[in-house]
């Protein structure tokens, strides 16, 4: 069982989400939103990786999902979702986790089946993969949905490793039926 931690990274808030995922099972573990206070930047960020710290020391998750920054409304946006991102990725990476990145692209076409997905959409199908009894919070709702989307890659990967685990090899060559 690996314990996967998703974030949804803000400079307002930031969304996360932990799931434990057996195989291709997944289990809703916690997930919640990190509001920031009004004030300097550094100090919003600087409660972005605390916080986020210490949610790795209390869950030991093993990996990250982070979504990727998107071209916010403005160029001073970008950069502020930016460094909430650096905040996240540090606080992960300092606990030694290994830290996936997706597009939010990426995550909603994982987890509802289109790339052009609404929040609510979203919302519902994390509810209903996690068996949620109620759909959580928008934010948190993205950072769980980041986890999924990380534990669908991760099972993709091990199904693509599958065939060339079971290859037989012959005089150090992949047998003939691997090759064809």
């Amino acid at each position: 069982m690996t314990i996967i931690l998703g974030i949804d990274p803000g400079s307002q808030k930031t969304g996360f989400g932990l799931i434990a995922v057996d195989g291709s099972r997944h289990r809703y573990i916690s997930s919640g939103v990190i509001r920031l206070p009004k004030g300097p930047l550094p100090e919003r960020l600087n409660v972005i990786y605390r916080s986020l710290k210490t949610i790795i020391e209390e869950y030991q998750p093993a990996e990250a999902a982070v979504e990727e920054v998107f071209m916010a409304k403005s160029a001073g946006s970008a950069l502020k979702l930016g460094q909430a991102r650096g905040a996240a990725v540090v606080a992960c990476v300092g606990a030694d986790m290994a830290v996936a990145e997706y597009t939010a692209r990426q995550i909603k076409k994982a987890v509802v089946g289109t790339g052009a997905a609404t929040k609510e959409q979203i919302q519902h199908m994390v509810k209903v993969l996690l068996k949620l009894p109620a759909a959580p919070q928008e934010d948190a709702a993205d950072a769980l949905a980041a986890a999924i989307c990380h534990a669908h890659a991760r099972e993709g990967l091990h199904n693509m490793s599958e065939p060339m685990a079971a290859a037989r090899l012959r005089r150090g060559r992949l047998s003939s039926k691997v090759n064809e």
